[in-house]
C-alpha cells in the first residue's frame, strides 16, 4: 500500500525522490510536486512548454506545467494530427494540420487534461496543471530531484495509472535542517489499457 503523511528533514535545496510499485520496481513518468502556503499565488508571466507529437505519440506523454503555462504542441510527423481534450480543466480542439500551430493552448485551470488525437486512437498524452513552481516527473529509475526553497512543504505523486486518485500519497518534508534522506513513495497502479496502434501507412495519410 501507499505510504500517506509523514515528516522527513532535508537539506535546504534538493529533495530526491524515489517512486516504486508494490514489488519495489522503479515507476517512470511519475509527476512529484511540492506546495506550501507560501509557494502559492498567481504565475509567473510568460511560461511556456512544449508537448510534441513524434511517431504518432506524445512526448513527453506526462507534462507537469504550472498555471497560466502557455503549451505548443508541434507535430514532428509527415502526417496530419486532430489534438483535443474534453477534460473539465482545459476544453480545446486544434484541427488537422502539420508542422506548429499559430497559436499556444493556455492552460489557465489547475488539473489532469487528456489529450488525444481524433485521428489516431491510440495517442493519449496528459498535461498536469499544478498551482505551484515546485513539480518534476519521475524518469526510468524512478527518481526525481526537486529543488526547494527553506520552508515546509507537503510532496505529492501523481500518475495517470493510480489506482485511486483520492488515495494520493503524501509526504512533508521541512527543506532548510542538517540532514537529507530521500522521500520514498509506494504506489498501486491498476493496469493501462488504450486503443491498439494501428500499422503504419506510406506518405501523407491519416494513418
Amino acid at each position: 500500500m501507499i505510504d500517506l503523511v509523514r515528516l522527513t528533514q532535508a537539506a535546504a535545496g534538493p529533495v530526491d525522490v524515489v517512486v516504486r510499485d508494490s514489488n519495489r520496481k522503479p515507476i517512470a513518468e511519475t509527476v512529484v510536486y511540492a506546495s506550501s502556503g507560501s509557494a502559492a499565488g498567481a504565475p509567473a508571466p510568460g511560461l511556456k512548454a512544449v508537448v510534441d507529437q513524434q511517431d504518432k505519440e506524445f512526448v513527453p506523454r506526462v507534462k507537469p506545467i504550472q498555471t497560466g503555462t502557455a503549451v505548443m504542441f508541434p507535430n514532428r510527423d509527415d502526417i496530419r494530427h486532430h489534438v483535443y481534450s474534453f477534460s473539465p480543466a482545459k476544453k480545446f480542439e486544434l484541427p488537422l494540420y502539420k508542422g506548429t500551430p499559430a497559436a499556444p493552448v493556455k492552460f489557465d485551470r489547475p488539473g489532469v487534461v487528456v489529450l488525444g488525437c481524433n485521428i489516431h486512437d491510440w495517442m493519449i498524452g496528459y498535461v498536469f496543471v499544478l498551482d505551484t513552481p515546485y513539480f518534476g516527473t519521475t524518469g526510468a529509475d524512478g527518481r526525481v530531484q526537486l529543488t526547494l526553497p527553506p520552508g515546509t512543504y507537503d510532496v505529492r505523486v501523481w500518475h495517470p495509472s493510480l489506482r485511486d486518485e483520492r488515495d494520493a500519497p503524501s509526504q512533508r518534508v521541512s527543506v532548510g535542517a542538517a540532514t537529507s534522506e530521500p522521500l520514498e513513495f509506494t504506489l498501486a497502479l491498476k493496469p493501462e489499457w488504450r486503443p491498439r496502434r494501428a500499422p503504419s501507412a506510406r506518405g501523407d495519410r491519416y494513418r
